[in-house]
């Protein structure tokens, strides 16, 4: 399976979807969103197209216009991981405690340890995405038919199937973490596709946290890396 690369074309996917360069009626309904959408998975030919519709409809069509521009802002898992390490190493400074440079980069890391990775960051984007409750049964069956139409390959297709489908438990994400430095990244990952204004969601972050056993300065410095994210995309 290659998670990784999946999880880069969402990443970079999905640029003209997110930031609307198409001209937008400011009246439009979400139903109107949601054709769009079904129209770049039905209708797409490229692996980017079809990814930017996945990804818009992860994001769901409220959230995809507030802060698909901080997804954007990390086009790829590697750049995903450096910012979280970056918060993560200056929290560890703050204790006295800095970690070795580059020391857990995905590019760094044997094969089988990057697919684990990469499923974990992955699994963590999903989560946040269904904290909300607005992907229902059409949604993830258009999710399903696009993901098909970015990977052929069956066991990735089910495994994500598998994940959008089962009911939301922050303790079952957080158990993916085998590090301090990924669940510093599953978190970063999960904040960049949550809308803060939302108690759901806001109540979602809060729980994941405190099963990744963060201390507060840690999600601090987690947050105030995804809020400059926000800034200055």
């Amino acid at each position: 399976m290659d998670t990784r690369n999946l999880l880069d074309q969402l990443l970079k996917s999905g640029t003209d979807f997110l930031q609307n360069k198409n001209t937008d009626n400011t009246n439009n309904t979400a139903k109107s969103q949601e054709n769009s959408t079904l129209g770049n998975l039905l209708s797409g030919t490229s692996g980017g197209l079809l990814a930017g519709g996945v990804l818009g409809l992860l994001l769901g069509s409220k959230k995809g216009r507030k802060i698909g521009g901080k997804v954007l802002t990390y086009g790829s898992l590697a750049a995903l991981g450096t910012v979280a390490y970056k918060a993560y190493n200056n929290w560890q400074e703050q204790q006295g405690n800095p970690s070795s440079p580059d020391s857990h980069s995905i590019n760094t890391l044997p094969e089988q340890e990057a697919e684990h990775h990469s499923r974990a960051v992955l699994c963590a984007m999903i989560g946040a995405a269904k904290a909300d409750g607005h992907i229902d049964e059409h949604e993830r069956q258009l999710i399903d038919q696009g993901i098909a139409g970015i990977t052929n390959d069956p066991e990735l297709q089910h495994w994500f199937e598998q994940e959008l489908h089962k009911p939301l438990d922050p303790a079952d994400i957080a158990r993916n973490a085998n590090s301090p430095e990924m669940a510093a990244e599953m978190y970063l990952a999960s904040l960049l596709v949550i809308d803060e204004d939302s108690f759901m969601e806001k109540a979602y972050l809060e729980e994941l946290a405190r099963q990744l056993k963060f201390e507060p300065a840690l999600k601090a410095e987690l947050e105030a890396q995804a809020h400059h994210a926000a800034q200055t995309s």
